[in-house]
């Protein structure tokens, strides 16, 4: 009797041991599942910034894109390219999933880290001060020459030249009928224009030897009088203007000059927040290639901006126009981009690592950098 009680009691413990082993092992099976696989068909978010991203044509190269292929070829993935105008944009395609992945010069920051994953950096950069290029000592007299007299001053004149002409006409108009006692002398248009004319630029410059000899004429020269004052002193202002402007911006040779002048830099890049937290007056820019056109116009002091980007546009499209002042400030690497815990991240470094290894990274940043 008691044999069959205990053995009755050793199977129920056997079937209560069965079943928690048995309900344990498919939840033991589902945690050790492996994570979803990463896709092979890409979708890669982008923006052209030489000489990271170039575009000729419809084909896409540059040293962020020679390595991106390099990387999608180890990975054996296929991709397609999402266009966007700057880092921000690019960025909110990560992020939306728009877009699996942003390849162009992203800069990591700690800001960044809480929205995205980065892969080990691809290139170690920093941020540059750009400025128009100072003329050699060569050529000093031609250089305050060309500093004074701007495209836009010479417009000016090339105007005022042309309202010059009013008031010779009206003087010719009120004065030829007076023969050789009026200032014009003559009757004859083209005759009678010119001297008017040189009389006209003589008051101007406070020289004229005579004066018209009727009342409306006399009324005529001294409101033109009036004017020429008004003109030379403009004239005199925008010139001590346009030499200030210049002595200014030779005073720029680094970062710390920078303070009080305009500085152009992209809307939304590491650039302009450092530049905003030291009180300097950011011009932002949707492209880097507008911050070269104020920089050409004189509209801004100086353009700060990624490195490797001012020092290949200093060594190509402009030299001889722009020159890099002082050195590289805020170190900042470069990554690409992926949404939060994607599976491509670790896939993507394993491939970095490798062409690392295997030369052909160097090979791709010699391509784009060795000029430099």
């Amino acid at each position: 009797m008691n044999s069959a009680r205990a053995s009755r009691f050793f199977s129920l413990v056997g079937l209560l041991l069965a079943l928690v082993f048995g309900s344990t092992r498919p939840a033991a099976a589902a945690d050790a599942a492996p994570a979803a696989p990463a896709p092979t068909s890409l979708k890669v978010a982008t923006r052209i910034i030489t000489p990271f991203v170039v575009k000729e044509g419809d084909r896409y190269t540059g040293f962020s894109m020679d390595l991106w292929k390099a990387i999608a070829a180890e990975m054996k993935v296929t991709y397609t390219i999402v266009e966007k105008p700057n880092v921000k944009d690019l960025l909110e395609a990560v992020h939306s999933k728009e877009a699996d992945m942003g390849v162009a010069a992203i800069s990591i920051t700690s800001a960044r880290n809480v929205e995205f994953d980065f892969s080990q950096p691809i290139y170690d950069g920093g941020l540059q001060v750009m400025v128009p290029a100072q003329s050699g000592d060569h050529a000093p007299l031609l250089s305050t020459v060309k500093d004074m007299f701007t495209a836009d001053l010479l417009k000016l004149v090339g105007i005022f030249l042309l309202l010059m002409l009013i008031p010779a006409h009206l003087i010719w108009l009120l004065e030829r009928h007076r023969g050789e006692d009026g200032i014009v002398g003559t009757k004859k248009y083209l005759a009678g224009i010119l001297k008017t004319s040189w009389w006209s630029m003589a008051t101007l410059a406070t020289q004229a030897d005579e004066m018209p000899k009727s009342y409306p004429g006399r009324i005529v020269a001294t409101l033109w009088m009036f004017v020429s004052v008004v003109f030379v002193a403009f004239f005199t202002a925008q010139i001590t203007t346009n030499l200030t402007v210049k002595s200014l911006q030779g005073d720029i040779h680094g970062i710390d000059d920078l303070p009080g002048k305009s500085v152009a830099t992209t809307r939304g890049s590491t650039s302009e927040k450092y530049l905003a937290d030291r009180g300097v007056k950011v011009v932002p820019v949707e492209k880097i290639e507008d911050a070269y056109e104020l920089l050409q116009k004189k509209s801004v002091a100086a353009v700060v901006y990624d490195a490797p980007v001012l020092s290949y546009y200093v060594s190509h499209q402009g030299k001889g126009q722009a020159d890099l002042a002082g050195p590289v400030f805020k170190r900042e690497s470069y990554g690409i981009a992926v949404p939060s815990n994607s599976p491509l991240r670790k896939d993507i470094n394993l491939a970095l690592l490798k062409l690392k290894e295997d030369g052909t990274y160097e090979e791709i940043y010699r391509k784009w950098f060795s000029e430099n």
